[in-house]
């Protein structure tokens, strides 16, 4: 087990870190804007098996060989980036539909927003890095490492997922704010530019 000062110095630490809006922040609050908070809320679920699949690579070495290879960091950079352009694009241009979403709207979205987030979370090289180089400073190597990175990692999810659905809410009371369809046209363009935003926010990664 983690000692429990350890474990509140990572909580502490990782709530920090994930206040301060990336890509993946910028990706669910577009969505929030966009399609409303259910569909937002469900990219949750996304953002959250990204982080764990990054976590895995992490633990299996990718992480080491992000930092050791510029190519791998590069190409994996630029697909994050295009993706996260091409969402904002295509949001940007979407037609200003009335903001009531029906039943059957919302079931097709939701899985679209959960592969939307889970492929922004895992093409962001920084995660990747950022759980191969913070994790291990809280692991004590007195104690059995596979439980402590079950327990970090789930403390991390836990986190993000808490912090975004703040983030999530706060769009969702803006959305709210007028339902005309030019009110509809600008949120879409404000949700396009978040995630464009991301996208050029993830182009400027750098390895180190």
């Amino acid at each position: 087990m983690i000692p429990l000062q350890l474990w509140l110095a990572y909580a502490a630490a990782a709530t920090v870190l994930i206040v301060i809006p990336g890509p993946t922040t910028l990706m669910v609050t577009g969505h929030a804007m966009s399609s409303g908070s259910r569909v937002a809320l469900a990219s949750l679920i996304g953002v959250a098996l990204g982080d764990i699949v990054a976590m895995t690579a992490s633990v299996l070495g990718f992480g080491a060989v992000l930092a050791a290879s510029a190519e791998a960091f590069m190409i994996l950079k630029w697909l994050g980036a295009a993706y996260l352009v091409y969402l904002g694009v295509k949001l940007w241009l979407a037609p200003a539909v009335a903001l009531e979403v029906t039943a059957m709207e919302r079931a097709r979205s939701m899985p679209r927003a959960i592969f939307q987030s889970f492929s922004v979370t895992v093409l962001n090289p920084k995660g990747i890095l950022f759980f191969a180089a913070f994790m291990p400073q809280f692991i004590d190597p007195k104690q059995p490492t596979v439980p402590q990175v079950l327990i970090l990692g789930a403390t991390f999810v836990a986190i993000a997922i808490i912090v975004q659905t703040g983030y999530i809410a706060m769009m969702a009371r803006a959305r709210r704010v007028a339902a005309s369809p030019r009110a509809v046209r600008i949120m879409n363009r404000v949700g396009g530019s978040m995630l464009i935003g991301a996208g050029l926010l993830t182009a400027t990664l750098r390895q180190r």
